[in-house]
């Protein structure tokens, strides 16, 4: 029983935010308990802090939109804390689509789909054409693009005030992964990981590799969502430093010889 939960932590610890954050927004529309309210673009904690989503309110002035000083203020405390603190956690921690996506990995591994030939290919570096485009778009048409088909926003809509195309958009994205690309969705063509990532390079939160420890078993590649940040293992010790790291830990509960932990990061060491 301690091994499954050590094996599992944050596994449990990331659903468990995940699904609170739910229903404290359902609960807001549903029942009035208003601790959290709105949706992920924009919020008001405790009827008093605003909180918004930066990449919707980066959209928004490219369309040219005027926006209240709450929801700037919003966008800056969000944007602060991933900056500083969280990394790219919002993906693992917070996204309902996380949740499957993450379902959609482990099917492939259980049906062993990933011995299959792929026939899509697509790069690490398309969502970060997306997130371009969308912004872009955004300043084109006069509205925020990726908003408008955002199937983050979908989801987290449909939960909270009843689902409608939310359930395709759901659909279509967890057979993409269990069919088509591994990951390929949160790895490869959303624009909010790639905004997350490229705001998160200096924080303070990271995984950190002891490298004496690594017996090179590779489990921690093999469930790591973007397995290129990984790139130390078995080589040197130091920090993650990618922005495209995720900070989900599941790196860290599958590797048994201790050789992967969070920890600050050292921004004096050369490998930091």
């Amino acid at each position: 029983m301690t091994k499954l939960i050590k094996n599992y932590r944050f596994l449990v610890l990331r659903r468990v935010s995940q699904i609170l954050l739910l229903v404290l927004y359902f609960s807001a529309n549903a029942y009035g308990v208003k601790i959290l309210m709105g949706t992920l673009s924009s919020s008001l904690l405790f009827q008093t802090i605003p909180l918004s989503d930066p990449f919707a309110v980066l959209q928004m002035l490219a369309a040219g939109a005027a926006l209240g000083v709450n929801v700037l203020v919003g966008a800056l405390i969000i944007l602060i804390f991933y900056m500083s603190i969280g990394g790219r956690a919002f993906c693992s921690w917070v996204c309902p689509i996380n949740m499957i996506t993450d379902m959609a990995n482990w099917l492939r591994r259980v049906l062993f789909l990933d011995r299959i030939e792929r026939k899509v290919w697509l790069g690490k570096n398309v969502r970060y054409w997306v997130l371009g485009l969308s912004l872009l778009l955004s300043f084109l048409t006069g509205v925020a693009a990726f908003e408008m088909v955002s199937p983050i926003a979908m989801l987290h809509r449909g939960v909270v005030f009843g689902m409608g195309m939310g359930v395709a958009a759901v659909s279509c994205i967890f057979l993409f992964d269990l069919f088509a690309v591994k990951n390929g969705w949160c790895g490869h063509l959303c624009p909010l990981g790639a905004f997350y990532s490229g705001i998160s390079k200096q924080n303070i939160l990271r995984v950190k590799h002891n490298q004496p420890n690594c017996t090179l078993c590779m489990k921690c590649k093999v469930v790591c969502p973007e397995k290129q940040v990984l790139d130390i293992v078995g080589k040197e010790s130091g920090d993650i430093v990618s922005g495209e790291c995720t900070n989900c830990g599941r790196c860290i509960e599958v590797c048994e010889d201790n050789a992967l932990s969070f920890g600050v990061r050292n921004y004096i060491n050369k490998n930091g």
